[in-house]
């Protein structure tokens, strides 16, 4: 059994180096929440890859979900660090998960918060990033992130919130969508509430130190520091 775990895990993650990921356990499981709640099932998701995203999405979830995306292995151990600190100090709780994490998350495993999920979350992210690129897990990670109520990914949202395509998303549209990641059925990008247009502000004040994101086999900016963020003047 051990063996097969094994095998089949690192098989899947090298399938997914290279096949879109088209359906997610999360997917399945908010369908099957709908159907218990009696409402109609709702799964809006279409692939699309990074070059047919705008270059301004994975910089908005960037400046909002993990600056030094570029330069850390799956885990922002800085990030860890504050968040245990500000954690001890505080009932509101601050996470740490980096874009790797939240891909495993998304791609391989399910909701929650037991130990056992998150041992295998850092399993998963491990083998992402020794076996894809930074340019993969983002692309993943922009496809299969939950960004609405049956909504997945860039291409789902732009159409339903935009009336675009994830080509054709404004700055000013990326950033209000990285805005509502931290709980997208809560939060909206199609009426967004007072908080989430400061919200989406303050992200654009980030981007401006983030670098566009290399797409495969471009070389990332020389000029950025510290994974991805312009020194700021």
């Amino acid at each position: 059994m051990v063996v097969a775990f094994f095998a089949s895990t690192i098989l899947a993650v090298a399938a997914f180096r290279f096949v879109p990921v088209f359906v997610t356990p999360l997917m399945l499981i908010r369908l099957i929440e709908q159907h218990q709640q009696g409402e109609p099932l709702k799964l809006k998701h279409h692939w699309v890859p990074l070059s047919g995203m705008s270059p301004s999405m994975p910089v908005a979830v960037m400046a909002s979900e993990d600056q030094r995306f570029l330069k850390h292995h799956g885990f922002d151990y800085q990030a860890i660090e504050k968040a245990a600190i500000r954690n001890l100090e505080s009932k509101k709780k601050l996470g740490a998960s980096t874009i790797s994490q939240q891909t495993a998350k998304n791609v391989f495993l399910w909701p929650g918060r037991s130990w056992v999920r998150k041992g295998l979350e850092a399993y998963f992210t491990v083998l992402m990033e020794l076996m894809w690129s930074k340019q993969r897990i983002m692309e993943v990670y922009l496809n299969s992130i939950e960004m609405g109520n049956g909504i997945y990914g860039v291409e789902a949202v732009a159409k339903e919130h935009f009336g675009c395509s994830a080509k054709e998303l404004t700055r000013a549209n990326c950033a209000l969508i990285a805005a509502t990641l931290p709980n997208p059925r809560k939060f909206s990008s199609k009426s967004p509430s007072d908080y989430m247009v400061k919200r989406k502000y303050r992200i654009m004040k980030e981007m401006k130190f983030i670098p566009l994101f290399p797409l495969e086999g471009q070389d990332v900016d020389p000029r950025t520091v510290d994974g991805g963020i312009y020194k700021k003047r």
